[in-house]
């Protein structure tokens, strides 16, 4: 039977946020086309939960594109800078007017504009992305004004636009704190245990629990009741 499903295309990373956003997809009825990327980033094991994901959730298809951020460089998160360590949970997070090393150049529109040309070639008139705006903050590209920006682009620059229908980016966890979106997921059966959130695991794929997106994440699962089942270095979580 042809699948008849209005059909969407969501940025996956292999993390907590994007995995609750593809949940929330396919909880809507869509059918996902999940898009990852290996672009230079320090560790790879993100990829290899997208991948676990994507299949778990019976995705149309899964993309992993190649792109060299990592020759760009200017991020924690893509080339020698050291990424920034608390040992205090939520301690030392960056204030909403800075903008932290852990920030790559230009990802979301890059990642974006990518899933913009997908979802022509696939016929699909959704993206999901999951951008906080509460959290991360400090990121520019993930601000609603941001959203509302690319939203315009994508009217502008797509024959879907241009011929009177719309590419409608959707990012349901943009105003929610950590703990609503862990509380969210978990009524959705979203197993938390297979999603990566650290900017600097070890060899092993153990969460270091001590950068940012470690400490966003233990104090979103402290705030929610909720133990964190990932796995951390010893000592740690």
């Amino acid at each position: 039977m042809k699948n008849t499903k209005q059909r969407a295309v969501v940025l996956l990373s292999g993390g907590l946020d994007s995995t609750t956003v593809l949940a929330i997809a396919a909880k809507e009825g869509y059918a996902c086309y999940c898009l990852s990327f290996s672009y230079g980033q320090r560790q790879v094991v993100e990829l290899v939960r997208a991948r676990e994901t994507a299949k778990r959730y019976g995705a149309s298809d899964h993309l992993v594109l190649d792109l060299g951020l990592d020759r760009i460089g200017g991020s924690a998160l893509t080339s020698e800078l050291a990424v920034p360590k608390s040992d205090g949970l939520a301690a030392g997070l960056a204030d909403e007017n800075d903008i932290p090393v852990t920030y790559v150049p230009g990802r979301n529109t890059i990642f974006l504009s990518y899933a913009m040309a997908w979802a022509e070639v696939v016929g699909a008139f959704a993206i999901f992305i999951g951008v906080n705006a509460m959290d991360y903050s400090g990121y520019p590209d993930c601000r609603p004004e941001y959203l509302e920006a690319f939203s315009h682009l994508a009217r502008l620059a797509t024959r879907a636009g241009v011929t009177g229908s719309s590419l409608t980016i959707h990012a349901p966890l943009l105003t929610l704190s950590k703990s609503e979106i862990i509380r969210q997921g978990t009524a959705l059966g979203v197993d938390y245990g297979k999603t990566h959130s650290c900017y600097d695991p070890d060899k092993s794929g153990a969460a270091c629990g001590r950068c940012e997106a470690c400490q966003l994440r233990l104090k979103g699962f402290a705030e929610a009741g909720l133990p964190d089942p990932a796995i951390y270095q010893s000592g740690r979580g």
